[in-house]
C-alpha cells in the first residue's frame, strides 16, 4: 500500500509539473507587455527596463521558466539577502556561499494590476468557489440518488420515463445556458415568488458588518449541479436495476424481508460504487466548471477572478489560479485512487 501511495504521488507531481510548464509557455507567448501593464504606458524607458530586469523578463524563456519553478517549489534556492527574505518569507535550511536553500510556501508572484500576491487573491476567492461547488455536488448527489432509486423501482413507468428525459436534457444543456435561463426565470420574472436574486455574493457587507446570504447560493448551485445530477440519476438507476436482478436480492425477498430493508441495506449499498466514482470526479470538475456560472451570477470566486484577470491580461493571476485548480484535480484523483485501493486490493495489485 505504501508503494502504491508513493507511485500515485510521483505521478501526480509529474502531471502538475507538466501542467505548470504548459501554462507558463502558453501565457508567455500571448501578446501583451507585462511591464507596460505594471508601470503604465507613459513611464520612461529606463523605468521599464529596471522593472523588466527585476522580473527577470530580460532573460531567455527557459531561464524564466526555471525561476518560476523555483518560486513555486516549497524547497528552493535564492540569494541570501534581506530583499529575498521579505519577498519569499522563507525559513532558512542551510547556506552555501552567497546562496541559501530555504523552505517556504509556493510563491505565485504578484498581480500586474493590483500588486497583490496571487496566493492572497486565491485565498480571498476560494471560499465562494468551494461552497458553490460543494453545495452543487451535495444537491446533485442527494437528489440524483433519490431520483435514480425511484426510477429503478418504477421501471418503464411514466415517472421513470420522465426522470430519464429530464436527465438527458440536463446532460445536454450547456451550464451557461441554464445559468442564463435560471437567472432570468427565477431571479427576475418569478423573483416576487421565489425571493431570489439573479446576482449576488455569499457575503453581504454593510454598516453592520458581514452578513451571510445563503439565498444567493441557491440559483448558481442549482445550475452548476444540474449536469452531475442528471448523470447520477442515470448511473444510480442503471446500477440499481443490475443489483435488483441479482440472486441474493431474490433470496432476501423469499426470506420475507421488508422491501425498504432490501432496497436500502442490500441493493443500494452495492449499487453506489459507480456513483461514488462520479461524485469524487465531479467535485474537482465543478470547481473548474464554476467559472462561467460565477460570471453570470456575479458570484465572487476563483472563476470571476480568473475571467477578470484574463480581460485585464493579468497573467500571474490567471497562471496561479490555473495551476491551483490543476493541483485540486490531482489531489482529489490521488485521494480517490487511494480510497479504491483501500476498498479493493485488486486496484493496487494491478498498479
Amino acid at each position: 500500500m505504501f508503494n502504491f501511495i508513493i507511485s500515485r504521488l510521483i505521478y501526480g507531481f509529474i502531471v502538475l509539473l507538466g501542467a505548470t510548464i504548459v501554462v507558463f509557455f502558453i501565457f508567455n507567448i500571448l501578446p501583451g507587455d507585462p511591464v507596460a501593464m505594471m508601470a503604465g504606458m507613459r513611464t520612461d524607458v529606463a523605468t521599464r527596463e529596471s522593472i523588466r530586469k527585476e522580473l527577470g523578463l530580460d532573460k531567455p524563456k527557459v531561464v524564466q521558466l526555471g525561476h518560476y519553478l523555483n518560486d513555486l517549489s516549497p524547497i528552493s534556492f535564492h540569494e541570501n539577502n534581506e530583499e529575498n527574505q521579505k519577498k519569499y518569507e522563507y525559513l532558512p535550511l542551510f547556506q552555501w556561499g552567497e546562496n541559501i536553500t530555504v523552505l517556504k510556501t509556493p510563491y505565485l508572484r504578484r498581480s500586474f494590476q493590483t500588486n497583490k500576491k496571487v496566493s492572497e487573491i486565491i485565498v480571498e476567492n476560494l471560499e465562494g468557489t468551494f461552497w458553490l461547488a460543494f453545495t452543487a455536488m451535495l444537491f446533485a448527489t442527494l437528489f440524483g440518488i433519490l431520483f435514480g432509486v425511484l426510477a429503478s423501482l418504477k421501471q418503464n413507468s411514466l415517472l421513470d420515463h420522465s426522470l430519464i428525459s429530464i436527465s438527458v436534457i440536463g446532460i445536454s444543456a450547456p451550464p451557461f445556458v441554464l445559468a442564463a435561463l435560471f437567472a432570468m426565470l427565477f431571479g427576475y420574472y418569478l423573483a416576487e415568488y421565489t425571493g431570489l436574486n439573479p446576482v449576488g455574493h455569499l457575503w453581504d457587507t454593510d454598516l453592520g458588518g458581514r452578513k451571510l446570504m445563503l439565498k444567493n447560493l441557491i440559483l448558481p448551485a442549482l445550475t452548476l449541479g444540474m449536469r452531475p445530477l442528471a448523470i447520477i440519476v442515470q448511473l444510480t438507476r442503471s446500477s440499481m436495476l443490475d443489483v435488483l436482478s441479482q440472486d441474493y436480492i431474490r433470496t432476501a425477498r423469499a426470506k420475507g424481508l421488508k422491501n425498504y430493508v432490501i432496497i436500502v441495506k442490500h441493493a443500494l449499498k452495492n449499487a453506489l460504487n459507480p456513483v461514488i466514482t462520479a461524485v469524487s470526479g465531479w467535485l474537482a470538475s465543478l470547481m473548474a466548471g464554476a467559472f462561467f456560472i460565477e460570471v453570470i451570477f456575479s458570484w465572487k470566486g476563483l472563476g470571476s477572478a480568473t475571467i477578470a484577470a484574463v480581460v485585464e491580461k493579468d497573467f500571474p493571476v490567471v497562471m496561479g489560479i490555473t495551476i491551483f485548480v490543476a493541483l485540486i484535480f490531482i489531489l482529489i484523483n490521488i485521494f480517490v485512487d487511494i480510497l479504491y485501493a483501500m476498498i479493493d486490493p485488486r486496484v493496487r495489485l494491478k498498479s
